[in-house]
């Protein structure tokens, strides 16, 4: 359960961060900043979903959904999803999932690692 809250929270966070950038923040910065957490959140829902995974088998999930959504984007997204999955492919888009995926990873094991007994003994 312990893990789940991690999860959540991390989602929280995340939501906050995408909105803080979204209102604070313009042009190239914002987009590609919320590129990157888009896909830590997309992470953070696996997690919560499936406790049990390892931060990199999450970070992957998470990595290849954001990747799967932007190449559908090619065959085209139905109009009512295009808000949330976005509506034209950009390949800088795919590093930046990238970059969240590595973000989240970074993150979700750092805080593994503390969390188990005689970590970094």
């Amino acid at each position: 359960m312990h893990a789940r809250w991690g999860a959540l929270g991390g989602a929280v966070v995340t939501v906050a961060s995408g909105l803080a950038v979204r209102s604070w923040g313009d042009g190239a910065f914002a987009k590609y900043a919320g590129d990157a957490l888009y896909t830590v959140l997309v992470c953070c829902v696996v997690a919560l979903v499936a406790p049990r995974l390892g931060a990199g088998v999450v970070a992957g999930i998470g990595l290849a959904f954001s990747c799967a959504v932007e190449f559908l984007q090619i065959a085209g997204i139905p109009a009512v999803l295009r808000p949330l999955l976005g509506a034209t492919f950009n390949p800088p888009d795919l590093f930046w999932y990238f970059v969240g995926s590595s973000l989240y990873w970074c993150l979700a094991h750092g805080a593994q690692r503390r969390a188990e007994p005689n970590a970094g003994i």
